[in-house]
């Protein structure tokens, strides 16, 4: 048995491969959907002889799946090997509930129940799956049930079990009270792990390179989706040699995702790689979850962050150029033509509706986006005209800026141990013992593959960073990849343009590390070790701050006047 295909059924609730079937044979087979099981019975003996008899007759698998009041809501026509199993609605399928149906079906070789089988069991959150063995004389042999087993182990490759009763006939198993219990303690093993609130995901990092990149990618990866509120239950890294077109991960992968997701009851799987609107669409059909890339992971911490009015627009505007390609995933019902009564032509597709409102709103985002970065760069003029040096704080997101601009300005800027927790840019003026100022300003933070869309969008408000006289380098001398942080943010401030800006770079949380790895770290990349939070070595940060401010700019205007 295979899962799911879609076929077309020949009624309402008859599917599969009806073709070559006689008129008499497909009316048996019909009127299996009339039947009905009583509630508290895995399969009535009179159902199951009746599929055996049709099984027989037409020698092909025959299936029925039953919902939990006993009634037959579709039939279902295989081969002599297997089923096809039509498309389901997600009803009833959650955490630590099943999809209140079982599978009820024939099987002519006297097989157990296969592997596929018992994969559909696992894939499409049934009840239980019931194999029924059709003797070559049409009568029902033994039959076995297989179902979810709570008390599985953690990442187990069969998350089930399997129990065989000799004959339907006298089968004492009360349904009600098995499935009831079952749910129940899949619920209780579920409230276990889970916070309440969040929802639960997966975390998939696929790689042709170094494994151990990919790995730091994914961990990043993992402090994303906690930041966005998800709640991380496991997480896969696959090698491969090229990426799976279609599916990114292969198409057994994943099946073996899907499996450990719904035994963990995950809502979400999120890939740490940007997917095509045909890779969102193809794992969301065969999986029947949420799938989220890591660009709109990102998008959707902006999205929750955004606290200003030029905040949000950005936001939307990244996520209306992020979405824009991907309108035509949506179903084919919506690409309809629109065309009213009288009108010439066919009309619009909503598909074109859909992109010319986006490109709408995009123009008018782009437009009010712009006024406001006019509106900024008045404040910087009139900043510069005063003669105020400004200074931004620049560096990888949660490095602790935020915390530094706190601790420098006596401030309260919203600071958290999450990745993006500040979002907005906030300018501060700092006073210098020779009642001197400055304008410090807390920036975006920066992230590897910062998409594309947010760099465009934000670039009114990344242009702090490139009209900054000082820029502050902010690096979390506690994290083990402070090598690549460094890097990713050079080459982003490569790209905005402010390579040639000068640059203090300041070594965050000492206070973490050992005092011998301190030494280390600041001879290799000569800043200045400072801890934001306990206030160590800000003496030295502000005396550096006055020091290529204004001393240097003294020196520099001194030997101007000379002649």
């Amino acid at each position: 048995m295979r899962a799911p295909a879609k076929e077309p059924a020949i009624a309402t609730n008859v599917h599969g491969n009806t073709e070559g079937l006689k008129p008499s044979a497909l009316r048996g087979v019909r009127k299996l959907a009339d039947r009905r099981v009583p509630a508290g019975v895995v399969v009535s003996p009179e159902l199951g002889r009746r599929m055996c008899e049709l099984s027989r007759q037409v020698g092909r698998q025959l299936g029925v799946l039953v919902d939990r009041q006993g009634r037959v809501t579709r039939v279902i026509v295989g081969d002599a090997h297997q089923l096809f199993i039509p498309d389901l609605t997600r009803a009833r399928a959650g955490a630590g509930r099943f999809r209140g149906l079982r599978l009820v079906h024939t099987h002519l070789r006297g097989e157990p129940l296969t592997r596929d089988d018992l994969t559909d069991l696992a894939l499409l959150r049934l009840d239980a799956v019931v194999a029924i063995q059709a003797r070559p004389d049409g009568l029902p042999g033994w039959a076995e049930l297989g179902a979810l087993d709570p008390d599985a182990p953690e990442g187990a490759a069969e998350p089930w079990f399997v129990e065989r009763v000799g004959s339907i006939y006298g089968w004492g198993l009360d349904w009600l009270e098995f499935i009831g219990d079952l749910e129940r303690r899949f619920r209780a093993r579920d409230a276990a792990v889970r916070l309440p609130g969040a929802e639960a995901c997966v975390v998939i990092g696929v790689t042709t390179g170094d494994l151990e990149e990919a790995a730091e990618s994914l961990d990043e990866l993992e402090r994303l989706a906690h930041s966005a509120g998800l709640q991380v239950l496991d997480r896969v890294l696959q090698r491969r040699r090229r990426f799976d077109p279609r599916f990114v991960v292969g198409k057994g992968k994943l099946a073996e995702i899907l499996v450990g997701a719904m035994q963990r009851g995950v809502d979400v799987l999120v890939f740490d790689q940007e997917l095509s609107p045909g890779q969102l669409r193809n794992i969301a059909a065969a999986t029947d979850l949420k799938v989220v890339d890591r660009t709109q992971l990102i998008l959707d911490i902006f999205a929750q962050r955004a606290r200003s009015r030029e905040g949000k627009l950005q936001v939307e505007l990244a996520q209306l150029r992020y979405r824009k390609p991907r309108l035509a995933i949506m179903p084919t019902a919506m690409s309809r033509l629109t065309g009213g009564i009288g009108g010439r032509g066919p009309g619009e597709t909503r598909l074109e509706i859909n992109r010319r409102r986006a490109d709408e709103r995009e123009t008018r985002l782009a437009r009010q986006l712009r006024k406001l970065g006019r509106d900024r760069a008045l404040r910087r003029a009139r900043r510069s005209r005063v003669g105020l040096p400004q200074v931004a704080i620049v560096g990888y997101t949660n490095a602790g800026k935020s915390t530094l601009l706190n601790t420098l300005t006596r401030s309260a800027v919203d600071a958290e141990d999450k990745l993006f927790a500040t979002l907005d840019p906030t300018s501060r003026r700092m006073r210098f013992p020779a009642e001197r100022e400055i304008v410090l300003t807390d920036t975006v933070g920066f992230i590897r593959n910062l998409p594309e869309a947010l760099v465009e969008a934000f670039r009114s408000t990344l242009e702090e960073t490139r009209e900054a006289d000082l820029l502050v380098h902010v690096l979390d001398a506690s994290d083990p990849r402070i090598d690549t942080h460094d890097s990713e943010v050079r080459r982003t401030l490569e790209a905005l343009g402010c390579s040639d800006t000068p640059r203090i770079t300041v070594l965050n949380k000492v206070d973490r590390i050992d005092p011998d790895l301190r030494e280390v770290l600041v001879r290799r990349f000569r800043g200045l070790a400072v801890s934001a939070a306990t206030g160590e070595g800000l003496d030295r940060l502000i005396a550096e701050l006055d020091h290529r401010i204004f001393q240097e700019r003294a020196r520099r205007s001194a030997r101007e006047a000379m002649p």
